[in-house]
């Protein structure tokens, strides 16, 4: 009874030096219960947080002795090891790791590691296969690990992995879109046993738009189309179809406004049988746009654009107009006159002209900016008709 109060005790202190950081209290943690392992892992903690890594190294191997199943002390006295150089040393302590826990993942995925870092390359990706195998939530991480290792090179990415079924070669699909790199997606795409479930193809297409590839998630997209002819889709609003988040298809909204009704009309249109009809009642951000798209464009490249709009008792500080900016870099490559007070439908047009990097480029309705702060917004507009052609080249 007297030794357990005394462990007790002895912990009590060990947490305390925990807290503190303080080596004195570790240290007689560490005499007042020597055969507990937790009192010398806990003086090993208060060393490495003062960066004394040697003192670490040897309050943990103490503890392993006194404890020599723990797996994770194991693992700690590995990458105190490391710490000090002992490289050696770290794989042996790892070595027992994986002998007392060869089930678990942690054990296989943390000596992969240091044979990963002391150049054991092929040996090291044996140990983290076989981590995944037991955990695939590590899949990403070694994708990322075999990623640097091969200077971003795909082929030798892929032979690291040694990828054996379609959910990892996925996985290492999802990863090249969200570097951005469509062509080798698309390529992996083509190795897959099973094709590509549209689910999984939409999520792939959202990844390289995210990462701006822009014209390989096109052809992701929609392979029959040729992406370097400029396309708006539903400008006549004919489509109620509305995107939940920007991409390709058609328009996407902000939301979050204010007070914006949005409808498709039937009855006011200039051309076809729709128009879009937006009601303000409230405040409306200058500079954020209500509605958007993303075209494919071509570099260096002058395109006109037409619209029709009407209005209705429309009061703002801020005018509305049409703008266009380079999806990369965000420059403004054109905008359209403010619209104008009209109870008749009017015909805009102006024209933008593409960077010499200009893959692809965002329509937007938004405001100007105003003299005061809040800046309300009350009427009524209809938009249809919006257009956009291809002129000329630039130089």
């Amino acid at each position: 009874m007297q030794a357990a109060a005394r462990v007790g005790f002895s912990r009590l202190i060990a947490r305390y030096a925990l807290i503190e950081n303080s080596v004195s209290a570790a240290d007689e943690a560490v005499r007042l219960s020597p055969s507990d392992p937790e009192t010398h892992r806990s003086r090993a903690i208060v060393s490495t947080r003062l960066q004394q890594p040697a003192e670490a190294v040897k309050s943990l191997e103490r503890s392993t002795s006194l404890r020599y199943r723990d797996d994770y002390l194991w693992i700690e006295l590995g990458n105190a090891r490391e710490e000090v150089g002992d490289t050696s040393g770290a794989l042996a302590a790892m070595d027992q790791a994986v002998r007392w826990a060869p089930h678990y993942a942690h054990t296989h995925w943390q000596r992969g590691n240091v044979l990963l870092r002391i150049g054991r390359t092929a040996e090291a990706f044996g140990e983290l296969r076989t981590a995944v195998a037991a955990n695939g939530g590590y899949l990403p991480n070694m994708i990322d690990l075999a990623w640097g290792i091969s200077r971003e090179n795909v082929e030798t990415t892929d032979k690291l992995l040694a990828i054996k079924d379609d959910t990892e070669r996925l996985a290492l699909i999802r990863y090249l879109a969200n570097k951005g790199k469509g062509k080798e997606a698309i390529a992996q795409i083509r190795l897959l046993s099973a094709p590509l479930r549209t689910e999984d193809k939409d999520e792939v297409v959202r990844l390289l738009f995210s990462a701006k590839a822009f014209n390989d998630a096109f052809v992701l997209w929609t392979p029959t189309s040729d992406y370097r002819t400029p396309s708006l889709i539903n400008g006549d609003f004919e489509d109620s179809k509305i995107l939940s988040e920007p991409g390709f298809g058609g328009w996407f909204i902000t939301h979050g406004q204010g007070k914006i009704r949005m409808a498709i009309d039937v009855a006011e249109k200039f051309a076809g049988t729709k128009s879009l009809q937006l009601t303000f009642d409230g405040e409306w951000n200058p500079g954020t746009p209500l509605i958007s798209q993303t075209i494919l464009v071509s570099p260096n490249t002058i395109y006109p654009v037409s619209f029709s709009v009407k209005t209705k008792e429309l009061a703002t500080g801020g005018p509305l107009m049409l703008t266009v900016n380079d999806a990369d870099s965000g420059e403004l490559l054109g905008k359209s006159d403010h619209f104008p007070s009209t109870d008749s439908w009017v015909t805009l047009n102006f024209e933008f002209t593409t960077l010499e990097t200009s893959k692809a480029v965002v329509i937007r309705l938004q405001r100007s900016n105003c003299d005061s702060s809040p800046c309300p917004i009350f009427g009524t507009v209809w938009l249809d008709a919006i257009s956009i052609g291809l002129l000329r080249n630039s130089r």
